[in-house]
């Protein structure tokens, strides 16, 4: 019988992690742990191997970050990874209004994991993207920028929906199944 490995998912967001524990469950136990990780500036991509690398350090043992990124496509893909901080500054109506210009309110909703065995390890990447359209806020406003994303195919925002049809369909939720076939193996 194969044991799960134990991986440490590095966040301090307890939605984030309910999410990706239910979803890997069955192969891996996760522990938590919420470290202050440098923010470097970058794509997504450069920005989820700088947080993986600097928290297998932290660590010394295996780790998962998540990186989740918003972007606009009449901004040429801003905020993107920055949209933490954008939330935090001006919010949902905020976001929606940044787009109040412009005719394309498309955009795409992208997950990043990042899984690192160890220190000095190399960080492999696990990337799920849900393309959609940037709505007036709807729904709670108890997770991010839910209320303002409105996955293609679907006329109900991420805060809408059911949470079992959001998490067998979101970003996160892509992200995490090609992660999940891979921590099947590892």
């Amino acid at each position: 019988m194969t044991t799960k490995p134990i991986i440490t998912f590095v966040t301090g967001n307890a939605n984030k992690l309910r999410e990706t524990s239910a979803i890997l469950g069955p192969v891996a136990n996760l522990t938590n742990k919420s470290l202050d990780l440098p923010e470097l500036q970058g794509s997504v991509e450069e920005v989820t191997i700088a947080k993986a690398k600097a928290a297998a350090d932290l660590i010394q043992g295996p780790v998962l970050v998540e990186d989740t990124a918003l972007s606009f496509n009449a901004l040429g893909g801003l905020p993107g990874p920055y949209i933490k901080w954008f939330m935090q500054t001006i919010g949902n109506q905020g976001l929606y209004d940044m787009l109040y210009k412009f005719e394309d309110k498309t955009g795409k909703a992208i997950c990043t994991f990042g899984f690192c065995a160890g220190p000095g390890e190399e960080v492999l990447l696990f990337q799920g993207i849900n393309h959609g359209t940037i709505v007036e806020p709807r729904g709670e406003n108890d997770f991010g920028w839910n209320p303002i994303f409105e996955p293609k195919g679907y006329n109900q925002t991420y805060s809408e929906m059911p949470s079992e049809l959001k998490n067998a369909i979101s970003h996160r939720f892509l992200a995490l199944e090609k992660l999940k076939k891979f921590l099947a193996e590892y």
